[in-house]
């Protein structure tokens, strides 16, 4: 297999009858125009390259073509669209996305047209007008989305504000009955310590005449108790005055015994003088 450069690409051709001339097949190198990623995780942002099929698919390629940015509504796209359409002249091969991509930017309708002038089919000038008018109707197209787009997002920000009122309202409606029912609940506190306090003064004020009965009953005992007392008190005193005579009937039998005892003992003095 011999590899020969032209200005643009390489070319691929396969030696036949080796000693001869070799004979070249004409095919293109398979160049694939394709996206590149880049960006950054969960927000990939695209090259659109015209690279070898075999190379990676973020390794080298062979010219950058244009990016393509998924993160906007609509996708941001921007394209050279005279390159892009020269390596479809050559022979190169979009992806299914690289065609969409081709497609939305009017390559490939450049291309069916170029195809037109070459066969003779149209001039330059009908293609330019066709062109043109196409890109004109897509670019309207475009900003009625667009237009759209802002429409559905004010009409969603409405909503949105809408809803949020709704749901403040509701907050605040929630926090006023909360409110009533604390300031209820403290006004039945209040009913519930009134009546309390009014039971209590009741078994108070019922409480007062039996404490008055009892206090009656111990004076009416005490009354009787001193009586008896005084009773006691006499049976006692008329004891004492009975005890008195006894004593002194006693004093005067031992008065009476010591004035023998005196008048023996001096006898008996007496009889020892003698």
């Amino acid at each position: 297999m011999v590899l020969v450069k032209t200005e643009k690409f390489y070319i691929f051709a396969n030696l036949i009858n080796r000693g001869r001339e070799p004979q070249f097949n004409q095919k293109i190198m398979s160049v694939k125009i394709r996206l590149q990623r880049h960006g950054k995780k969960q927000k990939p942002f695209y090259w659109i390259v015209a690279a070898d099929a075999r190379a990676k698919r973020d390794g080298r390629f062979l010219e950058k073509l244009g990016t393509y940015n998924p993160n906007t509504n609509p996708a941001t796209i921007e394209l050279n669209l005279d390159q892009a359409v020269q390596w479809l002249h050559n022979g190169a091969q979009p992806t299914e996305t690289a065609r969409a991509i081709l497609s939305y930017k009017g390559a490939l309708l450049k291309h069916h047209l170029d195809g037109g002038i070459r066969k003779g089919a149209l001039t330059q000038e009908q293609a330019d007008a066709k062109l043109a008018a196409w890109i004109e109707d897509k670019a309207g197209k475009v900003d009625a989305k667009k237009e759209g787009l802002s429409k559905v997002q004010q009409d969603a920000r409405a909503k949105a504000l809408k809803a949020e009122k709704v749901a403040n309202e509701k907050r605040v409606n929630a926090a006023a009955e909360a409110l009533k029912a604390a300031e209820a609940s403290e006004v039945t506190e209040e009913e519930v310590a009134e009546v309390a306090v009014e039971e209590v003064a009741e078994v108070a004020v019922e409480e007062v005449p039996v404490a008055e009965v009892a206090t009656e009953e111990v004076a009416e005992v005490a009354v009787e108790e001193v009586p008896v007392a005084e009773v006691a008190t006499e049976e006692v005193a008329e004891v004492a005055v009975e005890e008195t005579p006894v004593a002194e009937v006693a004093t005067e039998e031992v008065a009476e015994v010591a004035v023998e005892e005196t008048s023996v003992a001096e006898e008996n003095n007496e009889a020892t003088e003698a």
